[in-house]
């Protein structure tokens, strides 16, 4: 990856981070440290790699993304608007009763959803039956789905991977999550989920692990999975994250999982934020 695009990535991931955070502050309410892991995974795939138009939302030959970690959706928000799909400002609606931009994605009120989702295990399922019928129709339409690493426990997370490698649909990325927490804690000691690559693997799947914060890594992982089409198996990106990234008070903190800064915390997320976007520039 050239120096520039790299630069110009982690800026907007800065400058995404600083979105999230403001939405939820308005609202009083969501979800800031899952959106924080996964907003560097989100910008990537936005930004470099899915195959959507914002002028043609519903353009039936595009890529499609299904956000199966629902209560994350400040990230998918951010990310849309930073891509044209709707103003920017309106972030700031997050959650409100007259808003569009609800606490969980909704494919029938927002422009750039493809899947309602919220119940865990759901959205993978939607993913892999939508890369199911593009294969059935025989459209070269790849599927993008990002699942939490807590998600994984539930059982219907892996009825659809069982699916997918059955049904040898290689043009289903499927991303997890792995920040190590959930709502109740870690999920080593609420319900161990590793080893994942092992899982993955022994269900059927190419696995790639990479650094969920490195853009570099993250453009590799996608070069496999395109490279990986053909070889009739599901491509899992294992992403290490770190929960409330960039955000000191946050970072790996569960009490972050789902609550709002208040202004004080808002003003000092603002400043190390800051302080990330003039170290990058530095570069």
């Amino acid at each position: 990856m050239e120096k520039e695009k790299k630069k110009e990535l982690e800026l907007l991931a800065v400058e995404a981070r600083e979105h999230i955070l403001k939405a939820i502050h308005s609202s009083g309410t969501g979800h800031p440290g899952g959106s924080l892991s996964a907003i560097d995974f989100l910008t990537y795939l936005y930004q470099e790699v899915i195959r959507v138009n914002p002028k043609e939302p519903r353009d039936p030959d595009r890529d499609r993304f299904v956000l199966s970690k629902g209560h994350v959706v400040p990230a998918l928000y951010t990310t849309l608007a930073l891509k044209g799909f709707f103003p920017v400002e309106d972030l700031l609606t997050l959650r409100k009763a007259d808003s569009y931009l609800q606490g969980h994605p909704n494919m029938n009120m927002t422009p750039g959803i493809d899947m309602s989702t919220g119940s865990l295990g759901q959205g993978i399922s939607a993913a892999a039956g939508m890369a199911k019928a593009a294969a059935f129709i025989g459209k070269d339409i790849h599927v993008y789905t990002l699942v939490g690493d807590g998600e994984t426990q539930e059982g219907q997370v892996w009825e659809a991977v069982t699916f997918a490698a059955h049904y040898q649909l290689d043009r289903l990325c499927i991303a997890v999550d792995v920040n190590g927490l959930q709502i109740d804690g870690t999920t080593k000691e609420v319900m161990n989920v590793e080893p994942l690559d092992q899982k993955f693997e022994a269900f059927g799947c190419h696995v790639i692990t990479v650094n969920g914060h490195d853009f570099e890594e993250l453009e590799q992982a996608f070069n496999k999975f395109h490279q990986n089409i053909g070889s009739k198996k599901p491509t899992v990106i294992l992403m290490k994250t770190v929960k409330g990234k960039d955000v000191s008070f946050m970072e790996n903190n569960a009490a972050w999982h789902g609550k709002a800064p208040d202004d004080a915390q808002l003003a000092q997320a603002m400043k190390e934020l800051e302080a990330k976007r003039a170290g990058i520039m530095e570069e």
